[in-house]
């Protein structure tokens, strides 16, 4: 019952199994997610599957690389639903966040470059997050807005070691020197470019003790390198999705 891709025969799940190193299960797993056309049935209700379904196999397995397992079966899915359009706009979609992460890299890049130190604008009464300090400092709320987040995730990045405040004698409000708003902007970067909190405090606490930011170039470097690699990959993802288009006719 097994079959060979230039016979024509059927194949087992066994079959498509052994030429990626998978499960049979992960064969069947893949089916009732949508991935793999619906199986063909034997008399006695075994699956069979054909060149079709070897085919959406090795695209499947080619896209999630540059775009990841969620996207990947989305983008499966909606092939195998007869949605064409949609599948490539998710594609278009991943090559745009791509896109954008590389955007985010240069951005990095010129921070490093020219981390230039938070001017102080005019008080707002009542509130830590309105108020800020004197010249080369500034509070929460304030470095919050210009990094585009919220002063909750500031309050995060201090308990993960990430920035380090100190403490307004007069009012208790946090605040930011030039070397703290330098370390919110680089964790915001890194975190956009996928660094975890646990990996960032590291590299700011190297950046602390060196007095510089000469060891943010090695992560700088990796991440380059993640992006050509992601790139790469989507190229070949959208060879094999291609490959698959055709054999569906």
């Amino acid at each position: 019952m097994g079959r060979n891709l230039q016979t024509g025969e059927r194949l087992r799940p066994v079959d498509l199994a052994r030429g990626h190193g998978l499960s049979t299960q992960a064969i069947r797993n893949y089916e009732e997610a949508g991935i793999l056309p619906a199986a063909g049935r034997t008399a006695h209700g075994y699956r069979t599957y054909t060149s079709l379904h070897a085919e959406a196999l090795r695209a499947f397995l080619a896209l999630l690389p540059g775009h990841g397992h969620q996207t990947a079966t989305s983008i499966m899915r909606a092939v195998n639903g007869g949605a064409a359009e949609e599948a490539f706009r998710l594609v278009d979609e991943s090559h745009a966040q791509l896109l954008d992460d590389r955007r985010t890299l240069q951005a990095v890049e010129s921070a490093l470059r020219d981390l230039e130190p938070t001017t102080a604008s005019g008080p707002a009464a009542g509130t830590e997050s309105a108020v800020l300090s004197g010249p080369g400092g500034t509070f929460i709320g304030p470095l919050a807005g210009n990094l585009g987040i919220r002063p909750a995730t500031l309050r995060k990045w201090e308990r993960a070691g990430l920035v380090r405040p100190r403490r307004d004698p007069r009012t208790g409000y946090r605040v930011y020197d030039e070397a703290d708003v330098r370390d919110a902007r680089l964790a915001h970067q890194l975190r956009r470019g996928g660094y975890l909190l646990e990996q960032i405090a590291p590299l700011l606490a190297q950046v602390r003790a060196a007095g510089g930011l000469e060891p943010l170039e090695a992560a700088l470097h990796d991440w380059h390198g993640r992006l050509s690699a992601r790139g790469r990959a989507m190229l070949t993802g959208a060879a094999a999705l291609e490959a698959y288009l055709r054999e569906r006719g």
